[in-house]
């Protein structure tokens, strides 16, 4: 499933996963120095991976791990020697965080701006938490009952996919006539809005984890159900608020990450990590064979009743249909929930005969008809045939692609076209995409004004919800009943977010030459008026009845770089951009007296500085994103350059910790081999 989304950093990061809780459960357990250096290795890998998100749910188990440990410890009299070794992994941790200090710094800083971090409005917070709001955080959220998905794949459908050709729904949508209708009918009926497929752990090592629950005695046991536990409710979201709530308001950074289901992950190591430590115990004598065998029958017949009773009656899944399938017609229904039912079989069958024939082998051996390597290769093989078949389901042979078949998908329509006979820098909005989800052959060509990123800009995000949505649909809903082009020139005057933003051209179908904006602002301009308001809400709202084309919005705390209540312009003054570079923009300006300039460019303080003829200058927001500044009398170069104290003292922190470790990992080994001599 996380390689079928495209998230491949979070692959790389879940590798390093293993190591880095080894190293520390080597350290509280066996020799904590060499743990230690471990634990600095694999958590600095973890950290290079960049995904914060499973970084995050990597400490939260690790969190789970430790806690356990002072209890056993505080039980056992050994508390110094927790503490003791709690100190010593303070080591890896500071060494983990200063090699990758700078981009932890640069993203943190980046955060504080970015839809994870708090906004500035105050008109409805009801859904706000200090990071991203509530029903974003949980807008992935596992459904209760689709936990069930763990050890039967298609307990809800399986993935968001058509349904089979050879189905009972796509059958009598052909005998209706709406065969064109079978791309659109999903066999996953879950709560979700879309999913690449379930987080299926596999029948052999869910029957594994279960045995591990009735014949482990340690304490391993108990640290790692209950951060499956933890995992399982926290990945429920919307469904089981009043605990989502609880770690939103409480637990420092966990409001900052969105689709809870991916904690999933935690369940996905623990899980088949007590099903490893069962076998451990299992296979190296250490508990009775009366023990075994009365585990073994615990854990068959509750996984084996749990199957045969989802076989029995499948009810238990639900109704088979989602909320938006109701409205469907009565022999389209009775279809969907044919097949689903079918499919749910089919699962269920498949994961009791993997249980079954597990269980079989695992007896076998405890009475001496299976030798020790005999259990391990056919245990080993149902667990690979278990996860590869189900895992070949969502990626297959189809998901991958030719490196020259990709370069096509990247090739200029007839609107792209025209819009590169243009040189000028300007910006495009295609309205023929997701403008704001899914919008990458826009960006590929040009400067878009849409795009996705999981941690967008709070103020550009809000923009979009206030107004740039609104004007987008003003020119969609005119360009339906339009006769021609030109009734739409109008409307465009309308639309002074766009403007201000130098969209210069609209993208309303491919294969036809784009509308140009003659309303676009261009890349920066002189205003007559600033309007002077007290906080962001009145920047938003204000914004909203100004002509950005001769006023700009500025916020009071921004009011002593303002001298003057007016700028007037006059005919031959003007200021346009020379030079474009992602880290660099040069202006040129030409005035009599000094004005208020306006730049279409989003305002980010942390890092852009600005220049005027080589001396460092201040410059200000304006239209609550865009960058403002006053612009001398004279003709004179004006240089934004991205320069972030933030990247270049967080690579002098790396640098030096990268030698620390690395002198410390020498000298370790060096010690090894001197003590060994």
């Amino acid at each position: 499933q996380i390689i079928a989304a495209g998230h491949n950093t979070q692959a790389v990061a879940l590798a390093y996963m293993a190591p880095v809780i080894g190293g520390i459960y080597y350290s509280y357990r066996r020799d904590a120095m060499t743990g230690a250096l471990f634990t600095a290795l694999f958590l600095t890998l973890e950290m290079t991976a960049n995904h914060p998100q499973i970084t995050y749910y990597t400490m939260i188990c690790i969190l789970v791990f430790i806690i356990t440990e002072f209890i056993f410890s505080v039980r056992e009299k050994q508390i110094a020697k927790f503490i003791k070794t709690s100190l010593i992994l303070l080591i890896p941790v500071i060494l983990a965080i200063g090699i990758n200090f700078g981009s932890l710094y640069t993203t943190y800083e980046y955060g504080k701006y970015s839809i994870r971090g708090r906004s500035e409005l105050s008109m409805d917070n009801k859904n706000q938490s200090s990071g991203l709001d509530r029903d974003y955080i949980t807008q992935w959220s596992y459904g209760i009952g689709e936990t069930m998905n763990l050890l039967i794949p298609n307990f809800k459908g399986g993935s968001t996919a058509p349904f089979s050709r050879d189905s009972e729904t796509v059958r009598v949508l052909r005998q209706n006539n709406a065969a064109a209708a079978s791309d659109q009918v999903m066999k996953y009926w879950g709560p979700q809005m879309s999913t690449e497929g379930p987080h299926y752990l596999g029948a052999v090592i869910i029957f594994l984890f279960v045995l591990g629950l009735t014949i482990i005695k340690g304490r391993e046991k108990w640290w790692l159900l209950a951060a499956t536990i933890l995992a399982i409710l926290l990945s429920w979201g919307k469904h089981f608020m009043p605990f989502t709530n609880l770690f939103i308001d409480y637990f420092p950074g966990y409001n900052k990450f969105r689709a809870v289901t991916m904690i999933l992950v935690i369940a996905q190591f623990c899980v088949p990590l007590l099903g490893a430590l069962a076998l451990r115990d299992i296979l190296s004598n250490k508990i009775s064979r009366a023990g075994i065998i009365k585990g073994l029958k615990l854990a068959t017949i509750i996984t084996g009743s749990i199957l045969l009773l989802i076989l029995i009656i499948p009810g238990i899944a639900g109704s088979f249909l989602n909320d938006y399938e109701n409205s469907y017609p009565d022999w389209l229904r009775s279809a969907m929930i044919s097949d689903r039912k079918g499919l749910l079989r089919a699962d269920t069958v498949r994961s009791l005969i993997l249980i079954l024939l597990s269980s079989a082998a695992l007896f076998g051996f405890v009475y001496e008809k299976l030798r020790k390597s005999y259990l391990l290769v056919i245990l080993g093989a149902l667990i690979i045939l278990d996860l590869w078949t189900a895992d070949k389901r969502y990626l297959n042979a189809d998901r991958f692609e030719k490196p020259t078949s990709i370069q096509k998908v990247f090739t200029p329509s007839t609107a792209d076209k025209v819009i590169m006979a243009d040189n000028s820098y300007k910006r495009v909005l295609n309205l023929a995409a997701s403008t704001f989800n899914d919008n990458t052959p826009t960006s590929y060509f040009h400067f878009s004004v849409g795009g996705y990123h999981g941690a967008k800009l709070r103020r550009y995000q809000e923009l979009i919800d206030s107004a740039l949505y609104r004007e987008c649909l003003l020119i969609g809903s005119t360009l339906e009943k339009a006769k021609s082009i030109s009734e739409l020139a109008p409307i465009l005057s309308l639309t002074k977010t766009l403007n201000m933003l130098n969209a210069k051209y609209i993208i309303y179908n491919p294969d036809a030459a784009p509308l140009e904006n003659l309303n676009a602002l261009g890349n920066a301009w002189f205003v007559e008026r600033p309007v002077i308001v007290e906080d962001a809400n009145g920047e938003i709202t204000t914004f909203m009845t100004i002509d950005p084309k001769n006023e700009a919005v500025v916020n009071q705390i921004f009011r002593q770089q303002i001298s003057n209540s007016l700028y007037p312009v006059t005919e031959g003054e003007r200021i346009w951009l020379t030079t474009y570079q992602p880290n660099e923009l040069i202006y040129k300006s030409s005035a009599l007296s000094d004005k208020l300039a306006v730049f279409s460019e989003i305002y980010y303080p942390a890092g852009w500085k600005c220049y005027i003829d080589g001396k460092e200058s201040d410059y200000f927001r304006v239209n609550y994103v865009l960058r403002g500044m006053i612009v001398p009398a004279g003709e004179h170069e004006i240089k934004y350059s991205f320069e972030p104290d933030s990247y270049y003292t967080g690579n002098r922190v790396s640098l030096a910790s990268s030698l620390v470790l690395i002198l410390l990992l020498a000298g370790s080994v060096l010690w090894k081999l001197k003590k060994k001599q």
